[in-house]
């Protein structure tokens, strides 16, 4: 991929996140949400109705309470009445219930959802993404913002479909008792509006603040237990304590000032209530004394008034926490719009891969994309890995080899040049085919949560017990295996820390031994290892390139000796190519000497147990 489309599917990531109105948001959410729930929601809003009219109506049936019961002394009245209202109240409990239980389920499901959909995503991301992301913040920030679209989904439900219904239907009452004081009782809404409109700006920017700290803190907290043994080796224990407690501090203050901003909202709604529900009582108790109003009537009305307080102030107030909901929903949609950087083409075509050859032809490659793009890491590359035969890639450290490893797995798209595998641009094959035919066994092996079978199993799912048993063998990880308390069945603890470096190793080339690929990569797989591991890495190493195309990155020279290409790479530059005997002929090549650096410091190493041999032979002598 050129600099160019880099940069325009950067500038197109960012267009689509632009627009983000509350507008534009919601009607997203409704849209992937609404209609998979039309007949929950549906159940859901007949019961928010329901708990709206046994509202209004526990009301209005004061006013006959009052002039039936109390003033007329009705007895039958009273056992009439009584049971009307046992009965509205009963309704309105079982409405309550449902509308609970319903909007549960559909919450919970589409948090469910949204948890898949984003790890879906997640696996679709570029190697790339992860580069620039710390995973344990990326996994931080997931958790703090996916209750964003649940929590979205039911404010508006409840506050159109309860709270409103709610405050229409005593609205209506307190029309019917007495239409004069509901005029007077209304004046006071506009004012608490404006006010609370003042506070959407804060909330918006201090719940983005709050979700990334959070993130931090979740982050730090991952990578402690991760990294405990090298934390506790350099004694970094107060230090990170220091830090995360920081880090925990500023939470703590964000979260505070998401509480004052709420909380400022109860003293205006309450104040604001009192001066209206008391202006009612004043002004009623005066029009019953002097002008001989209606008692049932104005008590009807006050109670109406009392009970239309709640949802008037859960709508008056509603923006604040819809808009701390929004601030959730769209960091969630811009993880889900971050498109994959090595998403196969429209018409990518299945990948035909029978010998494995892989061709490089003047490969250049910078890391990064758009207006992030570094230093050129290859610089007009070109080398041919033959099917069937072991080619490797040697030269100093920082020179490239890794970035060919991973360029070949497609996990970055090319600056220029192509690479193609038996004669097709991996650019214009489907990805998923093309690495179905490949292995990589990389320096640090990655085993996840699971059994030692299952870990190996994941090159291939329905591969039977006896399949897994024969590659471990062949990776001389059997005999290891069956000596762990549960054998095969044996779980792996975090990062495969119950294991030794040579034990995960060869776990990863049982793995690599088990989808049985045509094509091979090797980076440094036994360059971390000791002695005694390396020989047992290397024996299972031999029997897994037999009849394979492989690419084996190495430091140790001593182990590609035996390759059938040798590619010498120095700062993105290929500088030599041949098998070990023609480079060695080279005496002023970087290979030849890369050799001799190895060999001195060999014979520096194995120089020290004869000379202690010779102090004790003189030590006798006297």
């Amino acid at each position: 991929m050129s600099k160019m489309t880099q940069q325009k599917n950067a500038d197109l990531n960012k267009s689509e996140l632009v627009d983000d109105t509350p507008t534009v948001i919601v009607k997203r959410v409704l849209s992937e949400n609404f209609h998979l729930y039309r007949f929950t929601y549906f159940l859901a809003i007949l019961c928010m109705i329901a708990i709206a009219a046994t509202t209004a109506f526990s009301a209005y049936i004061i006013k006959d309470v009052v002039n039936e019961v109390f003033d007329d002394k009705k007895l039958s009245a009273a056992f009439g009445l009584a049971g009307i209202v046992l009965l509205v109240f009963f309704i309105k409990g079982m409405a309550g219930f449902g509308q609970h239980v319903l909007l549960n389920r559909i919450g919970n499901n589409i948090v469910a959802r949204y948890q898949k959909r984003l790890y879906e995503h997640m696996l679709n991301l570029g190697v790339g993404y992860y580069s620039d992301t710390r995973s344990a913040f990326l996994v931080g920030q997931i958790n703090q913002n996916l209750s964003g679209i649940r929590q979205l989904l039911n404010q508006l439900i409840t506050v159109f479909a309860r709270d409103l219904l709610s405050f229409i239907g005593l609205f209506y009452v307190m029309i019917l008792m007495d239409p004069y004081m509901t005029i007077g009782s209304i004046l006071v809404m506009p004012i608490a509006g404006f006010v609370i409109s003042r506070y959407v700006k804060k909330i918006k920017k201090l719940a983005r603040q709050n979700v990334n700290v959070n993130s931090h803190v979740a982050s730090s907290m991952i990578e402690t237990a991760q990294g405990i043994s090298v934390l506790k080796a350099f004694t970094m224990e107060e230090q990170m304590q220091n830090r995360v407690g920081s880090l925990i501090n500023k939470a703590e203050r964000q979260a505070n000032g998401i509480a004052l901003i709420n909380a400022r909202t109860k003293p205006l709604t309450e104040t604001l209530g009192g001066i209206a529900i008391a202006s009612a009582i004043a002004f009623g108790g005066y029009r019953v004394i002097e002008l001989d109003g209606n008692n049932g009537a104005m008590l009807a009305f006050l109670a109406a008034a009392m009970l239309a307080y709640e949802p008037a102030r859960r709508l008056a107030s509603f923006r604040v926490g819809f808009e701390k909901s929004l601030v959730n929903v769209r960091m969630i949609y811009e993880l889900l719009d971050t498109p994959p950087r090595q998403a196969d083409k429209p018409n990518a075509k299945l990948a035909k891969i029978t010998k494995g050859k892989i061709e490089f032809k003047n490969i250049k490659f910078a890391y990064g994309s758009g207006d992030k793009i570094g230093e050129q890491v290859l610089n007009d590359v070109s080398f041919i890995a033959e099917s069937g035969k072991t080619t490797a890639l040697v030269g100093p450290s920082g020179g490239g080899k890794t970035t060919l490893i991973n360029l070949a797995l497609r996990f970055h798209d090319l600056t220029s040049g192509t690479i193609k595998i038996d004669n097709q641009d991996i650019s214009n094959i489907q990805v998923v085919g093309m690495r179905e035919n490949m292995a990589l066994v990389s320096q640090q092996p990655v085993l996840f949560e699971g059994s030692v079978a299952d870990n190996i199993r994941f090159a291939k799912p329905d591969a039977t017990q006896e399949q897994i048993e024969e590659a471990a063998k062949q990776a001389q990880a059997h005999d290891f295996i069956l000596q762990m308390p549960q054998g095969y069945e044996t779980p792996i603890s975090e990062m495969g820390s119950n294991l030794s470096g040579g034990q995960r190793q060869r776990l990863s080339i049982a793995r690599a031994l088990l989808r049985n690929a045509k094509i091979l990569l090797l980076d440094e797989a036994t360059s971390a290892l000791d002695n005694k591991s390396e020989k047992l890495v290397q024996h299972a190493l031999d029997t897994l390139m037999k009849g394979r195309t492989t690419i084996v990155v190495a430091h140790r020279l001593s182990t590609i000796q035996n390759a059938d290409k040798i590619v010498v790479i120095d700062r993105g530059n290929v500088v030599e190519q041949g098998n070990h005997k023609t480079l060695m002929r080279n005496k002023n090549g970087l290979y030849a000497s890369l050799q001799m650096l190895g060999a001195s410091t060999a014979s520096i190493t194995k120089s020290k147990k004869p000379a202690k041999r010779a102090k004790k032979t003189t030590t006798k002598a006297k």
